[in-house]
């Protein structure tokens, strides 16, 4: 085995294996049912597939242009123009991504210089801070505690300085599953007005909203919208999360500066799932849909724990669930699931690993994107244990 002459300086020193790949790793090798890592048991319907198998036997199997096919870039700007009444330039203000994660990551990297401070929000998704980091920028943390998560704007004024670049927010938010309202949003228009600060609106669950809430996307605020990279997920609309494909929405002068850095590190994405998501758009019923289904999961799931010992959290968009297990143990959080993996069966992520320093409110994420049968299996188990 060869070996590396020399030390290895890392850029990310304190960055380990991610949680959800060492919960889903546990899950596997108990037999668990993995309720922890964030994707559905079940697939997408075949016109899906048709759709991508048609176009590779079409011949459309080269690089796509490097901002994406221009018949799903024009379908994007169609969805949003309908759902938020935003109007964007198919050809210089959205741009396909390689998922999420490479969009958020490209923003960080082309619009955040060393030194620079960047606001996020904690309870947080783990790719912001490494991609901070390694864009020698400066972390700021807003925290949002249980039981509700709730933005503190006086606390989030606090933390802007001269050298604020960006604020990243997370609405319907992972892991806590709430979701922001027009206040908060207003709240972080009076905030960012008059200021050069830059808005990264991770709205990957933007369908994925209950109770007849509205997903207060960035786009509906004009104030925003002129500041703001709003991101999206096709992973998590269609239930592909495998195909990593996303796309990216931005004033021009911010989307030229994102698609400089893109065309380095993805440059395109693939061709014919970027033209079979182009004809599944068509119908729009397919993601207008989506809060109903994930809606009627989410009220199974909160009444399978009801005979738990689970207090169970608000739960208003996401396809997860926060519980506070005080009752069942007083073990730290990241001792709790493991022992719920081992012991019981059943796997869910710790949501102290969403906290830089790790601050424990005993409160876990399981994640119930799953076939009915999954979640009655995962009940049974819970119930005999917890």
């Amino acid at each position: 085995m060869p070996r590396f002459p020399a030390p290895v300086v890392s850029r990310l020193p304190a960055v380990g294996t991610t949680i959800f790949t060492v919960m889903s790793r546990l899950a596997q090798e108990c037999g668990a049912i993995n309720l922890s890592q964030g994707f559905p048991d079940f697939s997408a319907e075949d016109l899906l597939f048709e759709r991508v198998s048609h176009w590779m036997r079409a011949g459309h199997n080269q690089y796509a242009p490097m901002s994406g096919v221009p018949a799903l870039r024009e379908a994007i700007a169609a969805k949003v123009a309908a759902l938020y009444g935003a109007s964007y330039d198919p050809e210089t203000e959205i741009t396909v991504t390689a998922g999420a994660t490479q969009a958020l990551f490209t923003a960080v990297a082309a619009l955040v210089h060393p030194g620079d401070e960047v606001i996020v929000f904690e309870p947080v998704y783990d790719s912001y801070v490494p991609s901070i980091e390694l864009a020698g920028g400066v972390v700021k943390r807003a925290r949002l505690s249980a039981p509700d998560y709730r933005p503190d704007w006086a606390a989030v004024r606090a933390l802007v300085s001269p050298k604020t670049r960006m604020i990243m927010i997370n609405t319907p938010h992972n892991p806590s599953g709430t979701v922001w309202s027009p206040d908060d949003m207003r709240a972080l228009c009076d905030l960012v007005r008059g200021t050069g600060i830059i808005v990264v609106a991770d709205e990957v669950y933007e369908h994925i909203v209950f109770d007849g809430r509205r997903h207060e996307s960035a786009a509906l605020y004009p104030d925003l919208a002129e500041r703001s990279v709003i991101v999206s997920s096709f992973g998590k609309t269609y239930h592909v999360t495998g195909w990593k494909v996303g796309y990216v929405l931005a004033p021009q002068a911010l989307m030229a500066e994102f698609r400089k850095v893109h065309q380095f590190n993805v440059f395109t994405v693939n061709t014919p799932v970027q033209l079979a998501l182009a004809d599944y758009m068509m119908d729009a019923s397919r993601h207008l849909g989506l809060a109903a289904f994930y809606q009627a999961k989410r009220d199974v799931f909160r009444a399978g724990l009801a005979g738990t010992r689970f207090e169970l959290l608000p739960c208003t968009g996401t396809y997860f669930q926060t519980v506070r297990y005080g009752a069942i143990s007083d073990a730290p959080d990241t001792d709790f699931v493991q022992w719920l993996t081992r012991e019981v069966g059943v796997a869910a992520i710790p949501l102290s690993a969403f906290f830089g320093d790790g601050r424990d409110e005993r409160v876990i994420r399981f994640c119930f994107a799953k076939r009915d049968e999954t979640l009655e299996a995962a009940f049974e188990r819970l119930r005999r244990f917890c």
